[in-house]
């Protein structure tokens, strides 16, 4: 297939308008046609389901925040309302869906919140079923409270995984029903601030970006109880980068081979070589996203290619992917999407 069909994710403070759809032609290696495809106030993250039937973005709604759902229409990827779920306060950060499109998951940095909802079998959103509120913080002068930056299914799918960036925290839920109940909780270096997590195909080893340290972490994951053990620490900056840097996203190829991190104010994707036998991670470069402040990047499904945002230059640039290496060629740069955070493929 030579055109796949992509959205962004945006802040809707200045120019942005909501959930914005894209094509990549593989065969031209070129994003073309950013159009406006939900209107919706600051969509800063999105989700897709595996069946590609539904998307889920975060979004606010007056002095509310939540999550909508749309429904998919097949070929042309267009994107209708179905509902949204929404509460007081601020709008979540993250969202993840499992892969049976049944329960849907979100993480808000602003009022400590995990919340857990079910889907009906178009996939609209029911009530939520939990919400956790956490407590803790962090030496740092941003942890004055948790922060609560990603939630997400574990491979098997038993449990969820929170990220807190507010306490140094990975916790890990039993999930039954929708219903979650902490069974594990992994401190991590004080200070960090760790904010996403991406695992292994293997389901044995997960990789955690961390915002205020600029590192990644190595964990090992242990599927019988839920719990990760530490085992690297690796930069994702030069070591004399002095300049503010905010670690942002990290995602891992699809065979497994390598990991991706990305750097806000060195503005760049550090790449990692991944041991198969350890899980252990090498460094290979640093490529610059040729734009301010990448917020996210992604691979497109053949894992060819990668286009990554710039939040503060309104762009996005894309990548071809070398398999073998690992590294990033520049294709195209400069493609302007309006406050683009968040970058997902169908």
């Amino acid at each position: 297939m030579s055109k796949m069909i992509g959205y962004f994710g945006t802040y809707t403070k200045e120019e942005s308008e909501g959930v914005y759809q894209f094509t990549l032609d593989t065969e031209k290696k070129e994003i073309t046609d950013v159009k406006l495809a939900a209107a919706l106030s600051n969509p800063t993250y999105l989700t897709i389901s595996e069946n590609q039937q539904n998307l889920y973005a975060v979004s606010k709604e007056g002095d509310q925040g939540g999550i909508a759902a749309f429904s998919i229409k097949a070929g042309t990827g267009e994107l209708a309302r179905l509902n949204s779920r929404t509460s007081a306060g601020s709008p979540p950060c993250h969202v993840s869906v499992d892969s049976a499109n049944r329960q849907v998951v979100t993480a808000n940095y602003h009022t400590t919140e995990v919340e857990s909802f079910l889907t009906d079998e178009g996939g609209s959103l029911q009530p939520a079923v939990s919400v956790i509120e956490h407590e803790g913080s962090g030496p740092h002068d941003r942890q004055d409270k948790p922060h609560m930056h990603y939630a997400g299914f574990t491979p098997d799918e038993k449990y969820v995984v929170a990220i807190d960036l507010g306490s140094d925290r990975v916790i890990t839920y039993a999930t039954d029903n929708g219903k979650l109940k902490e069974v594990k909780v992994l401190q991590v270096a004080p200070g960090s601030g760790p904010r996403h997590i991406v695992f292994h195909p293997n389901g044995k080893f997960a990789y955690v970006m961390t915002e205020l340290s600029s590192e990644v972490i190595v964990l090992h994951y242990n599927e019988e109880d839920g719990s990760f053990a530490e085992q690297q620490y690796i930069p994702t900056i030069p070591e004399g980068f002095a300049e503010t840097n905010d670690g942002s996203a990290i995602h891992i190829s699809s065979d497994g081979n390598y990991v991706y991190a990305g750097n806000r104010g060195h503005n760049s994707i550090a790449v990692y070589k991944v041991d198969q036998e350890s899980g252990s991670l090498s460094f290979v470069e640093w490529t610059s996203t040729e734009g301010n402040w990448p917020r996210d990047f992604v691979m497109d499904p053949s894992g060819k290619f990668l286009v990554a945002t710039n939040q503060k230059s309104n762009s996005c640039t894309l990548f071809s992917r070398d398999e073998s290496t690992g590294k990033l060629s520049l294709l195209q740069a400069g493609v302007k999407v309006p406050e683009p955070v968040c970058v997902k493929f169908l």
